[in-house]
């Protein structure tokens, strides 16, 4: 169920070009499943805005993403 949910989330947010809008943990869940480079640089950009109003479970989340979304740049 949850998956389905984050699945939604992720179709939701690739359709929302305001990434602004979007909750921190939407934008954690869909940055390593965004497809289009213009779109996880936006979502980057806009957590890293974020990163002193998060707290630590969502720094935590946001550094291992980042790690992950690393290796599938360098795979690419």
């Amino acid at each position: 169920m949850t998956k389905i949910l984050w699945i939604l989330l992720f179709c939701l947010g690739m359709w929302a070009a305001d990434f602004g809008a979007m909750s921190t943990q939407e934008l954690l869940a869909i940055m390593n499943y965004t497809i289009e480079k213009k779109d996880q640089n936006k979502i980057l950009n806009e957590l890293k805005s974020r990163i002193p109003e998060m707290s630590a479970k969502e720094k935590n989340i946001y550094k291992k993403n980042l790690e992950l979304l690393k290796k599938q740049n360098a795979k690419k």
